[in-house]
């Protein structure tokens, strides 16, 4: 087992990983010659961070069969070109939460403090107690949380304890003891949330479907003078409108996250931040701190660990959601030739088979087979694995609708 890890990653997890196979640690690959290295390698897995992984990349090492972005999001990598060539992606989710809340919290403090300005001026030699000695204050301000995943939960934590009101809205109703263990309500929609906050913080993911989940249109329904919080992912919010919004000095902001972010560690970028006082930013950070790093760094070994042992993949995002109609449970004797006997009848009924799973008793006599599919085999195919010497039961069961 060969593992590319091609973004940076902690020396402690890639020993850890060494004890498994082979480690090629090449952090400093680009989109661009991701392919090439993986065509040279012939890696079985891959391990990438913010590098993007495209379907060329996928198809360079007929090997590969998963990769592991160490973060949260997956939008940079070809997760449909991974499923047509059978090549898992897991991810780690919330293992980053509380490195990107705690960046939430200190944009907003920043914003109502006005922290960066006077300490520039202070740099410069400049006392300006007048002009930045005035400030709203967090209590009893209303923040709104879109989206309420793991990170918006770990800022509603922080939030409560400056006495910020929370709200939220999702695309799901939000179970009531969850809210109440938070201290939030949930609002009807995205408008109803942009109608009543003063701070607006955005943890939703980016996909086709919320590009520009937050533009012009919503924008302008925030209340003037209101603060927006984007640590999520470029792309959700509308940059341009954004910054046309604070150009006309209807909103303040404080950002993580842009459209067209350069991918390396250093480029040269124009933005937002650069244009407006108003606008506080920091170059897409929100996860990079040394807590969360090795919380992540432990859960891609542990992904990797399980899928090399036992060939289970945790926090698989590309598998088919859909459920099967049918289990059928058969209860056998562990003898070579068993499992093998009962998936060629299913293949005599033209039965494709969806997933499966086989369980030893202890002992070592006796197994659990459970086979899922959508369309049910004949009784008579039935019949005949019941009839076999090393079947003790066979029983086929329907999906619930």
């Amino acid at each position: 087992m060969l593992v590319l890890i091609a973004d940076k990653f902690p020396p402690s997890g890639r020993d850890v990983l060494a004890r498994l196979g082979e480690v090629v640690y090449r952090p400093e690959l680009s989109a661009e010659q991701l392919p090439a290295a993986l065509g040279e390698t012939k890696a079985d897995i891959l391990v990438v961070r913010s590098t993007v992984v495209s379907e060329t990349a996928l198809a360079a090492s007929p090997p590969l069969s998963l990769v592991v972005r160490a973060g949260a999001g997956t939008n940079t990598i070809d997760t449909a070109a991974a499923s047509r060539r059978g090549i898992f992606v897991a991810n780690c989710p919330g293992k980053n939460a509380i490195a990107v809340a705690e960046l939430t919290m200190g944009l907003i403090l920043a914003l109502d403090r006005r922290i960066v300005d006077a300490t520039l001026e202070l740099r410069h030699g400049t006392w300006n107690k007048s002009k930045y000695g005035k400030a709203r204050g967090l209590k009893g301000q209303t923040l709104g949380l879109v989206g309420f995943g793991m990170i918006a939960r770990e800022v509603a934590v922080r939030a409560r304890a400056f006495g910020l009101k929370i709200v939220t809205c999702a695309n799901h109703p939000i179970a009531p003891d969850v809210l109440e263990a938070h201290g939030a309500i949930q609002v009807a929609d995205l408008g109803a949330l942009l109608d009543v906050s003063d701070i607006v913080s955005v943890h939703v993911p980016y996909s086709k479907t919320n590009h520009h989940y937050i533009g012009a249109e919503q924008l302008a329904r925030m209340r003037p003078g209101a603060t927006l919080i984007h640590t999520s992912r470029g792309g959700v919010v509308d940059d341009k409108a954004l910054a046309e919004a604070v150009r006309a000095g209807r909103l303040r902001a404080g950002l993580d996250v842009f459209e067209g972010e350069p991918a390396g560690g250093q480029a040269d970028f124009k933005n937002i931040a650069g244009e407006h006082g108003d606008v506080y930013a920091t170059p897409h950070i929100g996860a990079s701190t040394e807590q969360a790093e090795s919380a992540i760094s432990d859960e891609v070994v542990r992904i990797i660990e399980s899928f090399v042992a036992r060939g289970i993949v945790h926090h698989a995002v590309n598998l088919n959601e859909r459920v099967a109609r049918y289990s059928l449970v058969v209860r056998h004797l562990d003898r070579v030739g068993v499992l093998a006997g009962i998936l060629m009848a299913l293949r005599e009924e033209r039965v494709n088979v969806q997933g499966m799973s086989n369980t030893i008793f202890a002992g070592g006599e006796a197994a659990c087979a459970t086979i899922t599919f959508e369309v049910a085999p004949s009784e008579e195919c039935l019949q005949r694995l019941r009839d076999h010497e090393a079947i003790l039961a066979v029983e086929l069961r329907a999906a619930r609708s």
